[in-house]
């Protein structure tokens, strides 16, 4: 008894969709394949980019992206999940970190920071790298619209003095904009916070297994 008509239009409509649907999924799997290292190649150009920016290459010589830590979250980080920290060489010796830490109290919620610190506790540079505050007020923040973050290169825990870890309408060193004074207190403490958990984790940093080198 032959197969009737519509079924056998069925089969030879379920042949074709399947055959399009597995030569579109071979399709998609080499382009993926061939564009995926591209693609982890410009992240890790760009994420290089944005840590060069607080930390100087003239401090090392060894794989930066390749010393990522995770940190489990802290308060002087100021962190709910776990942060990442890498650790600059030259040689066997550690010059420096770089740490994310968020200032939790900015005006409008969240503020992300990159924190380069040298090994002797100064501060190598500051960058913003996400936040959510009132457009006009708080972008002075970002360094592509102002050199505001840029005052907290070469500070430390000693210098200022601690009690001078403040915004200067609150008696401070660090200047901001009038009328918007939530947002530069909220990075100035993040930043003497991070400075406090490095002094207390400098030992450990130090003392870490160095990166091997391919």
């Amino acid at each position: 008894m032959s197969m009737p008509a519509a079924i056998r239009n069925a089969l030879r409509a379920g042949t074709v969709l399947f055959l399009f649907a597995l030569i579109g999924t071979a399709i998609l799997a080499f382009t993926h394949g061939r564009t995926e290292p591209l693609i982890s190649r410009s992240q890790q150009a760009e994420k290089l980019a944005l840590i060069n920016q607080v930390l100087p290459a003239s401090f090392y010589d060894n794989d930066l992206l390749a010393s990522r830590q995770d940190l489990p979250p802290d308060d002087l980080l100021g962190t709910r999940k776990p942060s990442a920290l890498w650790i600059a060489r030259r040689g066997s010796q550690v010059t420096a970190v770089v740490l994310e830490a968020i200032a939790p109290d900015g005006y409008a919620g969240d503020i992300a920071l990159l924190i380069g610190i040298g090994i002797d506790g100064t501060v190598t540079g500051v960058r913003v790298t996400a936040h959510r505050e009132t457009p006009g007020l708080g972008d002075y923040i970002e360094r592509t619209k102002s050199a505001w973050i840029d005052q907290f290169t070469g500070k430390s825990l000693a210098h200022p003095e601690p009690r001078r870890w403040k915004v200067a309408k609150d008696g401070g060193a660090f200047d901001a904009r009038a009328g918007a004074t939530i947002t530069p207190r909220a990075v100035v403490k993040a930043v003497r916070n991070t400075l406090d958990y490095f002094a207390r984790h400098r030992a450990a940093f130090v003392a870490g297994p160095a990166v091997k080198e391919n």
